[in-house]
């Protein structure tokens, strides 16, 4: 079954090739254009992609604004947010991961990465890339009472030994197949466990996981994994 991909992207050409490379995977269909922020909210509830390309600045209607809309619609659970933009500051990213994006990376990302992402996304992890995780841990670290999530319990006492073990490995960032094989587990045992943790947190993924572990103290910079 292929992935079911939305473009949102005001500028034409941009969003025509994000279109051609979407295409030309076998496995991934572009299944509408948005214009802007408040088209791809309109073709979301209608097409319900599996995932979202949304650019941040557009007029009217803001990316951020579009992803919030539809991360908050109870009706569109099952679709994800990627936010591609030229700009990775630390705002930015913060914005985009509050407002429920499940990744986040800049226009000049490989093609082959781009695709990936894709998959990843649409499979229900969360991406960042190297950059935007480091401005993320930089602006809760340099300013966190703007930064913490809402719904989120940032104690996290409510976890096991295990899972705060695992969310520390996620907040260095660390994948699904390097904790199971960090802890000698199977790759399905450390995803429950991660799933376990952000349902008992709160978190909507593992993006606001790695937030909510800087937050707690679990993990602090220049930790070590």
């Amino acid at each position: 079954m292929s992935v079911r991909v939305l473009v949102a992207d005001d500028q034409r050409l941009i969003r025509a090739g994000f279109v051609a490379l979407v295409s030309s995977a076998p496995d991934l269909e572009v299944v509408g254009e948005a214009l802007d922020g408040a088209d791809a909210v309109r073709q979301a509830r209608a097409a319900r992609p599996d995932v979202v390309l949304m650019d941040i600045r557009m007029p009217g209607t803001d990316g951020l604004s579009a992803t919030q809309l539809i991360t908050a619609d109870p009706d569109l659970t099952g679709v994800r947010v990627l936010v591609l933009t030229t700009f990775e500051a630390d705002e930015y990213v913060v914005a985009a991961i509050r407002a429920g994006a499940s990744g986040f990376l800049g226009k000049g990302v490989e093609p082959v990465d781009l695709i990936n992402a894709i998959r990843v996304v649409a499979a229900g992890d969360s991406l960042l890339s190297p950059q935007a995780t480091s401005a993320l841990i930089s602006r809760f670290l340099s300013q966190p009472s703007e930064g913490r999530l809402p719904g989120g319990d940032n104690s996290l006492d409510v976890l096991t030994e295990r899972e705060r073990e695992i969310v520390g490995l996620v907040a260095h960032g660390l994948s699904i197949d390097d904790i199971a094989a960090r802890l000698h587990l199977s790759p399905l045992t450390a995803k429950t466990h991660v799933n376990r943790a952000m349902t008992k947190l709160g978190a909507r993924d593992r993006a606001q996981l790695v937030v909510q572990a800087y937050q707690s103290g679990l993990v602090r910079a220049g930790d070590e994994a």
